[in-house]
């Protein structure tokens, strides 16, 4: 049996890589000035009416309030034990310290918010107003501004036109430049009639010819604008799981304001008792210790500011890292969902493979010659304008095939996912077909022909290969089946390898046959697929998987996808596909690339991951500054022994204390911001490292630091 390869091998389709920033014609956020930006906006947030929306830290702000107070008059609450100007300037250092405290916590969340809104203006840079070209009901054209137009309205928009809102190409054909948004130079081709092509966004240009557009979004509703108040933060609200560490932070805080706010009766009793036994000065001594101030101080250390002065720049910074990947999410919430998704539903083509399937080989049976397959394989494809249909022509030119009829006079026969063919009427009464292997088998049945074993082996063998067998018929005779070639993307076996470390299955939809789907699915490394599947198999996978309690994410661009993106619990759908499909998922990925959802998923982790390493850290950092304080405020009760940094002195201790909580917060900031390295670990693996690198680290760091400044501070 002769056969022949296609000797060029399927390339892959242009696919952006790397970030926002490496990418030709992006357009780059203007981030000048953010800092000095960012220090005016520390202060608007010491509003108290902001303030109060982060407990631990307003905590922190009533407290400077106090302080401040009592450095003015000492003696406010209760005559003090030490000088009147000791104790001043005692509470003034204490004072300035809470004070930029509090400051270098606003400005974690004002750098975050500055990054999102420098974004948010370059976006706004691309969307002006424009005059849109309105086709009124008796087919005049009215001039009228583009914010005057509303759903339904229909405009025509001519080459080099800003077109002036979303819409649906309904008539006309051409290129259109979505540099503005998605930061790729090449033009996309628009035309009408097709869930993917027929999709325009405002701000967009036509580059040639002219289209005929129906408005879908009214004014502020647009594509552009939702991205601008999402990237912005307009829109933002705290996640649940941030509320739920708000809450947690908010509860450990009123503990220590419980315990804190005990010590002076306690400290007052055992100051009498320690005045018997040691002496007047001793017992003043301990009373100094219970000294507002030094109780503030005292509650300011042991309250989990760090991660309290954090928590929102993470929360913020999670969605711009989400927002470098060229990904819109329509709330953190999203965001974070990707963290937490233990299901991955994807589609084979596009996704796990390159997508682009190309004629390899013709496979001749039942005695008919390769040649004779090629005439049949081209009439067949000669109106299939797929790259597909498109490549078996190629291929079968090279076999000496042509078109010997007039395509005039033929009936070009389009594929549906109903009857699984295509094909060619000839003029002359003939039917050629090509299509799915069963699909072609009951189309000769019908016509009185017959199925032969030589058939079937074909079609296993092109199966075993990880291609999808094509079988092509003329009127009730099979002539053989075509090897369409598609690629598994390099390293997207790794990727899943590593998803499934972190605990998260991958299930591939495919629409081929179930030896086709094995082969791809071995060599993909994925947990389940799916073979022969429809839209509706999509959003049944999901249903399935959310009952046993897992979260469920997948890609979608058509309109059929959009019930299935819309029960996800991460639905990413493409910017090159339909407004339906765009409207119920929950991102949004401007590059149209599958593959993105994987990213996605990491970058949800990573938010995770960072929140739990500096929530550790913050509270690893309370055992050490208890250490610093407790033991030498209270050294006259009989805890001096504590003081095991060997302190110089209360006020010392205090004050090295209250400068290293200040501190670490600007310290962190690129932390939050960059985020905790990933890593693909299990739930276990990933709570060890945190203990060991955050929770350890987060013990010594201060003991050293602190004992450092102790060092270095002059007072005694």
């Amino acid at each position: 049996m002769e056969t022949k390869t296609n000797s060029s091998s399927p390339r892959p389709p242009r696919i952006p890589q790397g970030t926002r920033d490496s990418r030709k014609h992006t357009p780059k956020a203007d981030m000048r000035g953010l800092y000095q930006r960012a220090i005016k906006e520390s202060f608007v947030k010491l509003n108290p009416r902001i303030a109060v929306k982060n407990p631990v830290m307003f905590i922190v702000w009533v407290g400077t309030i106090v302080t401040f107070l009592v450095t003015l008059d000492p003696n406010l609450f209760g005559t003090i034990q030490l000088p009147v100007n000791q104790q001043r300037l005692l509470n003034g250092l204490i004072t300035l310290i809470l004070f930029f405290t509090v400051l270098f916590a606003n400005f974690a969340e004002a750098v975050a918010e500055g990054r999102g809104k420098a974004q948010a203006d370059t976006l706004r840079a691309t969307r002006s107003d424009t005059i849109a070209r309105k086709i009124l009901p008796d087919g005049s054209i009215q001039e009228v501004n583009s914010t005057e137009l509303r759903r339904g309205d229909l405009v025509k928009v001519i080459a080099n036109d800003i077109i002036p809102a979303d819409g649906e190409v309904i008539e006309g054909i051409g290129s259109v430049d979505e540099s503005a948004i998605t930061g790729e130079s090449a033009p996309v081709l628009k035309q009408p009639g097709t869930d993917i092509a027929s999709s325009v966004t405002g701000g967009t240009r036509l580059l040639s010819d002219q289209l005929k557009i129906r408005i879908t979004a009214d004014p502020g509703q647009g594509f552009i604008d939702r991205m601008i108040s999402l990237v912005e933060g307009a829109e933002r609200s705290k996640t649940p799981n941030e509320i739920a560490l708000t809450v947690l932070l908010a509860v450990l805080t009123q503990v220590f304001l419980i315990v804190v706010a005990t010590i002076p009766p306690f400290a007052g009793y055992i100051a009498n008792f320690v005045s018997t036994l040691y002496g007047v000065e001793a017992g003043n001594s301990l009373r100094a210790g219970a000294s507002i101030a030094i109780l503030i101080s005292l509650l300011v250390a042991l309250i989990p500011t760090t991660i309290g002065g954090l928590l929102s720049a993470i929360g913020i910074a999670g969605m711009d890292r989400v927002a470098q990947f060229n990904v819109i999410a329509t709330s953190g919430r999203a965001v974070e969902a990707c963290g937490d998704i233990n299901s991955l539903v994807l589609d084979k083509t596009g996704t796990i493979t390159f997508g682009n399937r190309m004629a390899d080989e013709f496979i001749p049976v039942n005695g008919h010659s390769v040649e004779d397959m090629a005439q049949v394989s081209l009439v067949a494809s000669v109106f299939d304008d797929t790259p597909e249909g498109r490549s078996i022509v190629k291929l079968a030119q090279n076999f000496g095939a042509k078109a010997d009829f007039d395509t005039s006079t033929a009936e070009g026969v389009e594929f549906s996912a109903k009857t699984r063919m295509s094909g060619t009427n000839l003029p002359d009464g003939k039917q050629i077909r090509k299509g799915a292997v069963d699909a072609i088998k009951g189309f000769v049945r019908s016509r009185g022909g017959n199925n032969t074993s030589e058939l079937d082996a074909a079609f296993e063998r092109v199966s075993r290969l990880g291609g999808t067998p094509l079988a092509v018929c003329q009127n009730d005779e099979i002539y053989g089946v075509i090897y369409l070639k598609d690629i598994v993307k390099p390293g997207i076996k790794e990727r899943f390898d590593q998803l499934r470390r972190m605990g998260v299955r991958t299930i591939m939809l495919t629409g081929d046959n179930r030896i086709t789907a094995s082969v791809i699915a071995q060599e993909a490394g994925v947990d389940d697929f799916i073979a022969e599947a429809t839209p509706e198999d999509k959003i049944e996978v999901i249903r399935s998987e959310q009952s046993q309690g897992k979260l469920v994410a997948m890609t979608g661009d058509g309109t059929n996808d959009a019930p299935a993106l819309a029960q996800a619990n991460v639905g990413l759908a493409m910017n090159s596909g339909t407004q339906a499909a765009k409207e119920a998922a929950n991102m949004v990925d401007l590059d149209s690339d599958p593959t993105k959802l994987i990213d996605l998923v990491t970058i949800g982790k990573q938010l995770l991951i960072t929140r739990g390493a500096l929530t550790t850290f913050s509270i690893a950092n309370d055992i050490a500054k208890y250490f610093a304080i407790v033991p030498t405020i209270f050294a006259a009760a009989g805890i001096g022994a504590l003081n095991i940094m060997g302190l110089k002195s209360a006020q010392s201790a205090i004050i090295s204390a209250l400068i290293y909580n200040a501190l670490i917060i600007p310290a962190l900031i690129p932390l939050a911001l960059k985020g905790v390295k990933f890593r693909p670990l299990t739930a276990d693996q990933l709570l060890r490292r945190n203990i060991f690198i955050y929770g350890v680290g987060g013990i010594i760091a201060p003991f050293i630091a602190i004992k450092l400044i102790d060092v270095i501070l002059p007072l005694s």
